[in-house]
């Protein structure tokens, strides 16, 4: 337990650079709350006074001001508390804003690996519902946490002052309430984290069903992913069940062992009273204290529990925010030379992912300036992986790419980025206008630019039709437009910074064959004068190439012209014909029969 609140502790002191900058504030909203709680703790004393003078002397002068005293302090405890809270809302906000966009940033720099572990719903509740409870933290509790055990200490000095033998029956209601406490704070901490657990994999489900709508109705699976989601939704409920329960039997101990100590109280009051030994008002003002200090006690309990909770939060917080960034810029970065040529090279290039299995073993390619290079090869044989390490979505674990004769590694991620523009397999469009889907790949252009792109990709026309033109809102993910529509957005997007080096992951696959023809005749026009490896699957993509390079068993085993590995690589004239749906593999082989 010891281990587990040193864990709790020190994951709650990496909260203090959040906090620093606001750390006046924070001392305000402390004192503010301290003096609202001693005029508190004032009340009492000046009902002992009104007992044990006025009343028991009939003096009505005195009674009028003592209890204007009291309205005094009721009034200022009033007015500290709307200090506190209207003082510590916005270092609170700005803290988990702060946190917020820390998060987020993080997100950005990490690799895309990282992405692929990790579930969606899961980050999206780190974002969310943790930040939140951290907020709550910074706002309430850690202030109480701290005030309300100072107010319980003085509070206890009062009393013993008053009577130590009332502080005696006091101490055995408090002291086995603080113990109690932190039994059930350890418990309640591990329920709190599993909870906040499956939350976020709630949340996963509930994002993939709502992404995934179409397939889902498509294949009638919206009743299975119903219960799936039922599944996990009753699994959530019964953790936070456990949780009531946790706090029930806290709470009902933070009743019942008050309430036996004010009765105690009582009784040693009344004994005391009957023999002399103790006063009326006296009496009155400890059973006054000790009734003010029911919500402190009550409370450490359950800001106990409320800063547990924050620690799961933070623990979850953390574990992103400390996965290391594997792909960054050097600390002095190379220049490329000027104008850009646009020559890349793979020396030896190796890959493996985290689990140690390796898709390249030793690829070696070069990318003459100007020239396209078509890159087959089986599906799951590496091609996707190679073309993400031109752009340094991932790092090669093994030799080197080169740009004009300098590493990738050596350039700066933003002028890496800016020279080599990139079209995926699956078209990625943002819930924002046709301009700014497009001007993602270039952020500084106009709308000339961002026309001029769009003309190369063939997206011109339907984006005119579309209601507002390029001011037109897609929606997400882009599902209003058709597929192709997308992959036509995402063409235009990769080339409208004009880059020297375009890397394209079969960016044709989802259109039609009049669409692709059209695309294929604009692509021919705007690859001339730019380096490019394009992903390549069907034998029209294969053309658009130069020259064609196959890539099997983790290297390149083949390269030449289309027409020269189709009449000496029978690898390759299989590997075609499997996703030659128009047969033109089929044709072009007899014409080279015949011939």
């Amino acid at each position: 337990m010891s281990d587990q609140r040193n864990s709790t502790i020190r994951t709650l002191r990496r909260l203090w650079p959040y906090v620093r900058p606001h750390r006046a504030r924070m001392a305000v909203v402390l004192a503010a709350t301290m003096l609202a709680m001693l005029c508190g703790l004032g009340i009492p004393l000046l009902t002992q006074r009104i007992v044990d003078g006025p009343i028991q002397n009939g003096d009505t002068a005195t009674l009028w001001w003592l209890v204007l005293g009291v309205l005094v302090l009721g009034l200022a405890e009033a007015g500290l508390f709307y200090v506190r809270r209207k003082v510590v809302a916005r270092p609170a906000a700005q803290v988990e804003a702060r946190m917020r966009f820390d998060l987020y940033q993080r997100l950005q720099r990490l690799p895309v690996s990282f992405h692929d572990r990790w579930q969606s719903g899961q980050l999206l509740s780190r974002a969310t519902n943790d930040l939140t409870t951290v907020r709550r933290f910074v706002a309430f509790a850690i202030i109480f946490l701290v005030v309300n055990s100072l107010v319980v200490l003085i509070g206890l000095g009062i009393i013993a002052a008053l009577s130590p033998w009332l502080l005696v029956v006091a101490l055995c209601g408090a002291l086995p309430l603080i113990v109690i406490s932190f039994f059930f704070e350890s418990r309640f901490k591990v329920v709190a984290r599993k909870a906040q657990d499956q939350s976020g994999d709630l949340t996963t489900t509930v994002e993939e069903s709502v992404l995934g709508i179409r397939v889902l109705k498509a294949f009638g699976r919206g009743p299975e992913l119903s219960k799936r989601f039922l599944a996990q939704a009753r699994e959530l409920r019964r953790t936070e069940l456990h949780k009531v329960s946790i706090l029930a039997a806290l709470w009902s101990v933070l009743i019942v062992l008050p309430e036996l100590s004010i009765a105690g109280m009582l009784g040693v009051g009344a004994a005391g009273i009957v023999n002399g030994s103790m006063t009326v008002g006296t009496l009155v003002a400890a059973v006054a204290v000790s009734a003010y200090l029911r919500w402190p006690i009550d409370s450490i309990g359950w800001l106990l529990a409320e800063t547990n909770q924050t620690a799961s939060a933070l623990e979850r917080y953390w574990e992103v925010v400390d996965e290391p960034v594997t792909v960054t810029g050097p600390a002095t970065p190379a220049a490329l030379p000027s104008p850009v040529r646009g020559h890349v090279r793979f020396e030896g290039v190796r890959f493996a992912f985290e689990d140690g299995r390796e898709v390249l073993k030793g690829v070696d390619l070069d990318l003459r300036p100007g020239e396209t290079v078509a890159l087959v090869g089986a599906t799951g044989s590496g091609k996707t992986t190679l073309t993400a390490l031109v752009p340094r979505l991932a790092d090669a674990t093994g030799g080197r790419i080169t740009i004009d004769g300098v590493d990738v590694r050596d350039l700066s991620l933003e002028d890496l980025r800016t020279v080599v523009g990139t079209a995926f397999e699956e078209p990625v469009l943002f819930s924002a206008s046709v301009t700014e889907n497009v001007a993602l790949g270039a952020p500084d252009v106009g709308e000339d630019r961002v026309r001029e792109a769009l003309r190369v990709a063939k997206a011109e026309e339907f984006v005119d039709a579309l209601p507002w033109g390029l001011a037109t809102r897609i929606g997400e993910q882009g599902l209003s437009l058709s597929g192709g529509q997308r992959q036509r957005l995402a063409l235009a997007r990769a080339v409208v910074g004009k880059p020297s080096v375009l890397v394209l992951d079969d960016p044709l696959s989802a259109l039609d064959v009049h669409t692709e023809a059209e695309v294929e005749a604009a692509l021919r026009r705007v690859l001339r004068g730019v380096t490019a490896l394009v992903v390549a699957h069907r034998p029209s993509t294969v053309q658009l190439a130069d020259r064609v390079a196959m890539l099997s068993d983790g290297r390149i085993t083949a390269f030449g012209t289309h027409r020269e590995l189709l009449e000496h690589n029978e690898e390759y004239r299989r590997l075609l014909s499997s996703s030659d749906h128009d047969g033109q593999v089929r044709d072009q082989v007899e014409e080279e029969v015949a011939s």
